[in-house]
């Protein structure tokens, strides 16, 4: 299995979820057992024997391939969801992205300062989601933090976005936005 491969079993939904978004949805290569096991084995070989010890996965899709990489790496599993949807005391994030605005929370207390946390999602599109999980994380006060997405959608500068804010990103892949 190779990147490319991966890549063109990623479908473009036209239109959602709004008119104009070409949504890259990771269904169809997640359905395939060699592409998930590719995208979760390239995570690990990156990732691993630094020293993490939680993996963060952002709601919803960076909570598919989050656990698996935890387990692999020896890390544990943390979830940052969209409001309402954790039952305990959380801290919350919000954030602008390609087509409106967004909150996300993570429970309060479940990263300590001692912690190395590698938050993963699965497309890094203009990078506000990212940025809103960055500062999340940085409000437990952790050690160090890595950010990953299965995915860049090259041309709407999310990398820079992050870049300039002193936030480095590993994406397995890029694909064009119009692709």
């Amino acid at each position: 299995m190779t990147a490319e491969e991966v890549k063109q079993s990623i479908r473009n939904v036209p239109d959602y979820p709004i008119k104009g978004i070409q949504f890259k949805d990771i269904t169809t290569a997640l359905s395939k057992p060699d592409c998930l096991r590719w995208m979760k084995d390239e995570i690990v070989k990156r990732y691993k024997g630094l020293g993490i010890t939680q993996v963060v996965g952002v709601e919803s899709r960076g909570f598919i391939i989050a656990p698996a990489v935890a387990m692999e790496i020896g890390a544990g599993f943390v979830p940052i969801r969209k409001p309402g949807k954790l039952p305990a005391e959380t801290i919350h994030v919000s954030y602008t992205k390609e087509y409106g605005t967004d909150s996300i929370e993570m429970h309060k207390g479940v990263l300590s300062e001692k912690d190395i946390v590698l938050i993963h999602d699965d497309i890094l599109a203009t990078g506000g989601s990212m940025m809103a999980a960055v500062e999340l994380v940085q409000k437990a006060g952790v050690k160090k933090i890595y950010t990953n997405c299965l995915i860049e959608l090259e041309g709407l500068n999310g990398r820079k976005f992050l870049n300039d804010r002193g936030v480095e990103i590993d994406c397995l892949f890029g694909i064009e936005v119009d692709e």
